[in-house]
């Protein structure tokens, strides 16, 4: 099994939503629209195994000392892998090399995170950019029952 971490191009945007399709219809993750995916391309990294795409996620930088953990997925049929364990890392990596301080994380699967080693927060010390830049488009907004998670650095 050959197993490839990469950051992907514009081109590879249609299969990233592709996967994430069924998670963003359930209001698990949040829509990125092909522009908005294609404006922070950047932030990306994929996985494939043995040529197919199985999982991506994105590093968010919201200011100097904080990123986010975005739109984290593997695909049914690869997980158990540790893949998604493998793109936090990346993110991880990632946001030391750039001298952040924190990594957050909004989710349903706390457990995932803290074998991560992140830690609950109050959502109430999230920034105000963030709950209204992103919170506000979601489906389950004002009633948020994500949990809140924080990785320092």
């Amino acid at each position: 099994m050959e197993v490839k971490f990469y950051k992907p191009s514009v081109l590879d945007i249609q299969s990233m939503q592709a996967l994430v399709k069924a998670e963003v219809d359930s209001g698990t993750i949040l829509l990125r629209t092909q522009d908005e995916m294609a404006t922070n391309i950047r932030s990306y990294t994929c996985v494939k195994v043995d040529g197919v795409l199985a999982g991506f996620t994105a590093l968010h930088i919201h200011s100097p000392k904080l990123a986010e953990v975005r739109s984290l997925i593997v695909d049914e049929q690869f997980r158990g892998l540790k893949l998604g364990f493998k793109l936090v890392e990346s993110c991880k990596k990632e946001a030391k090399e750039l001298n952040l301080e924190q990594i957050l994380s909004l989710t349903y699967k706390q457990g995932f995170f803290e074998a991560l080693d992140f830690k609950e927060i109050n959502k109430s010390a999230l920034p105000e950019h963030k709950i209204w830049a992103d919170c506000a488009r979601c489906k389950h907004f004002p009633v948020c029952d994500e949990i809140a998670l924080l990785y320092t650095l």
